[in-house]
């Protein structure tokens, strides 16, 4: 991992020069848990769920968190690749060095991942201090954030390489947004009508969402199992997916 780590730290280098952008997408979600978890909460006062009666911040927290994660991870393994790809042509130069496809997708994924994990590991002291995380098992949310942006930060990078134009990053709003509004976030999945139940559980981060939410409530057991497996075959299809683009675009 020397070689993927030289790129990390590149990237580590030049965040000091935009560093209110890097920070600022930590705010968005910490926004959207007192707007929605103390202001709408205040309204709805508690939610259902799997039988017990939560306070609707505590309910919506683990889901911010695990947007944390993903919008830190998609950040950058699009917009700021698409840049360096596109434009810069930052990893043509790169591959004059002694690393090869598989390190600029691996250090790339890496920083992607770094910046979603500082998103979520500060939302969670947010939200432990505000008090609305009730299990000390919320510490494992932490790689469990780490895994959720592993994937959003694979697979974020592998449509990079299909973008032609900065238009296109419309696309990713396209998809990120409907997931973040309707994967179980902020209302339990029950209140679906059962055939849409069916694809908010196809979508990644409801996955995300569920196991991050279940870790902050001490809520463990064998089916988040199932969420910890579809994460982690979506981060192997988007890192195999990269790499394969990646070697494709720079070597021919």
């Amino acid at each position: 991992m020397a070689r993927p780590a030289a790129l990390v730290e590149r990237n580590l280098r030049a965040a000091r020069h935009y560093w209110l952008t890097f920070v600022s997408g930590f705010f968005e979600p910490v926004f959207y848990l007192f707007a929605m978890g103390v202001g709408i909460g205040a309204l709805v006062g508690s939610v259902e769920v799997d039988g017990h009666e939560i306070p609707y911040a505590v309910f919506v927290a683990p889901a911010m968190m695990a947007t944390s994660a993903m919008n830190g991870a998609v950040y950058d393994s699009t917009g700021n690749v698409f840049y360096k790809l596109k434009h810069s042509k930052l990893y043509r130069s790169v591959l004059s060095t002694p690393l090869r496809p598989w390190d600029i997708a691996a250090g790339e994924i890496s920083w992607a991942l770094l910046r979603g994990l500082i998103y979520s590991a500060a939302f969670l002291l947010v939200a432990a201090v505000a008090g609305f995380i009730p299990s000390w098992w919320a510490l494992l949310a932490i790689p469990a954030c780490t895994l959720i942006g592993l994937g959003f930060a694979a697979v974020g990078m592998a449509a990079t390489t299909y973008m032609r134009s900065w238009n296109d990053m419309d696309y990713v709003q396209l998809a990120i947004l409907p997931m973040f509004l309707f994967s179980a976030t902020f209302y339990p999945l029950a209140t679906y009508p059962p055939a849409l139940q069916w694809v908010v559980q196809a979508t990644p981060l409801y996955h995300g969402v569920d196991l991050v939410r279940a870790l902050t409530m001490g809520d463990l057991h064998a089916g988040l199992l199932v969420h910890v497996a579809y994460l982690a075959v979506f981060s192997a299809v988007g890192l195999l997916a990269t790499t394969r683009r990646i070697g494709k675009l720079l070597l021919t």
